[in-house]
């Protein structure tokens, strides 16, 4: 089944470069990003895990946990984060699943139902597992998005999505197109008028009575 905004997102247990982990456990009250890749030692993937560690400070300033997810063996995972640590100048601090027999990318849906772990595997056979899923604190899928294994994926988007998703949480505002931290966003149309003036009493601005603006809340 595919995952959806909004499903609970499906717990399991595995063996991490950290340790075994039970995911819902692992997450506890906090966001979390699971960021999946289709094999270790490839050229787009070793640039994105040292990307993230460099922005692994950032999330946690948003309460938010990384964890990266290959499916080759944990073993494999060492040798691979000394090249990262190399070539992109920064160590992966954030734990790194091995799914060598691809039960994660199965239970979340990133690959064929029937393909098989193991070698040889081909490039198609891996494709689709390039997946991003933010969670929230409840457990449930907030966002997903998958790239193909030519271009790699932006994290700084990543990092402005959980921003945008936790505002709507505590505020329940929407984002407009390319909004970034501190800019003007909308009021939902489930919010009245009157709902409005009451909440946001500084006042805030009606472009059609259906598309209302308001200086970002605290």
């Amino acid at each position: 089944m595919s995952i959806r905004i909004g499903d609970e997102a499906p717990d399991f247990t595995a063996e991490t470069t950290e340790g075994t982990i039970r995911f819902h456990e692992w997450i506890g009250g906090k966001w979390a990003i699971l960021f999946s890749h289709p094999k270790d030692f490839t050229p787009v993937c070793t640039t994105e895990l040292g990307y993230m560690a460099k922005l692994k400070p950032e999330f946690d300033k948003r309460n938010t946990k990384v964890i990266g997810l290959s499916i080759d063996p944990v073993t494999n995972h060492a040798s691979w984060a000394k090249d990262i640590e190399e070539t992109q100048g920064t160590v992966v601090n954030y734990p790194m699943i091995g799914d060598a027999e691809l039960n994660v990318a199965k239970l979340y849906d990133m690959i064929h139902p029937n393909a098989s772990g193991g070698s040889p595997r081909t490039a198609d056979d891996n494709a689709t597992i390039r997946a991003v899923f933010v969670i929230g604190p409840d457990k449930k899928v907030k966002a997903t998005f998958t790239y193909p294994m030519s271009a790699g994926r932006n994290f700084d988007e990543v990092l402005r999505l959980i921003d945008a998703l936790q505002l709507n949480a505590k505020h329940t505002v929407a984002t407009p197109v390319n909004w970034k931290p501190g800019e003007d966003v909308i009021i939902p149309t489930s919010v009245s008028d009157e709902d409005a003036r009451k909440k946001y009493p500084e006042g805030f601005k009606t472009l059609k009575p259906y598309l209302r603006t308001v200086v970002q809340p605290k």
